[in-house]
């Protein structure tokens, strides 16, 4: 009986080990998530709103983008941007264009800093394709996801915070076009202003511990925490249960002195 006792508990120790270091094995392979609330960039007459989270492991980012409210019918370029502040662009870094008070992408610049990845839907990602206009996301609401390859420089800004999330191109006379209310892009001149100034705009930060990293369509499952240490308390339990046990229990002609 004595040995017996001894096992279960001499069990529920070694159980709980080595649940411990599956759990940390768990979270290291896994992605390390941060998301962003895309909101609207002010005097730009933007109503819409989005959200975006990334997964990063290495060089390697799963980018998920979801918008609504956007200018139906054209497509929205969209970046991470680095090396700047990390921060979105408030109301006083509007210039005049045209006549009117609004915010280029030059802009904001420096608040976001400039293009470290082009969020296409194929092909090249560099800065080089910031303008990639039949790449990009097209309507008023999607939703994008692409795994792509980022450079050190834009991985070392998500890591520290400094990324950000910036969707392009904005209604802003309400016309439902693109129009060149604000005059002729600060990026391209064959372009209108509204065709390339941002729209919304979000700050990549570390999810909360626990929180779900987003995968390449399937769903990343890390160990319940709380079934975990429900389940190291139980072990616990069962051992000193066995030692109360073997305290309380009359001795035995074996057991006498």
């Amino acid at each position: 009986m004595r040995k017996a006792i001894y096992c279960l508990a001499a069990a529920g120790t070694l159980g709980l080990s080595a649940a411990l270091p599956a759990t940390a094995l768990a979270d290291s392979s896994a992605g390390t998530g941060y998301q962003a609330s895309l909101n609207p960039v002010p005097t730009n007459h933007v109503t819409g709103s989005g959200s975006a989270t990334v997964s990063l492991s290495g060089d390697q980012a799963t980018v998920t983008v979801d918008t609504t409210g956007l200018l139906a019918g054209v497509p929205h370029a969209m970046h991470i941007h680095v090396d700047g502040m990390g921060t979105c662009p408030t109301a006083a870094a509007a210039t005049d264009l045209n006549g009117h008070t609004a915010i280029s992408t030059s802009d904001g610049h420096p608040a976001y800093g400039m293009i470290g990845t082009s969020l296409t839907t194929s092909g090249d990602t560099s800065p080089n394709s910031g303008l990639a206009v039949d790449r990009f996301p097209t309507g008023s609401s999607f939703h994008y996801q692409r795994t792509l390859t980022v450079t050190d420089d834009v991985a070392g800004n998500i890591r520290d915070g400094k990324a950000v999330i910036v969707v392009h191109g904005i209604d802003y006379d309400g016309s439902g076009k693109f129009t060149n209310v604000l005059g002729a892009s600060d990026l391209d001149p064959k372009l209108p202003q509204t065709a390339t100034a941002p729209a919304l705009c979000g700050a990549l930060h570390a999810m909360p511990a626990g929180g779900a990293a987003t995968g390449s369509g399937a769903t990343q499952h890390r160990p319940d925490n709380a079934v975990l240490i429900a389940g190291g308390s139980f072990l616990l339990v069962a051992a000193g249960a066995g030692t109360w046990v073997l305290r309380r229990r009359p001795p035995t002609g074996a057991d006498r002195p």
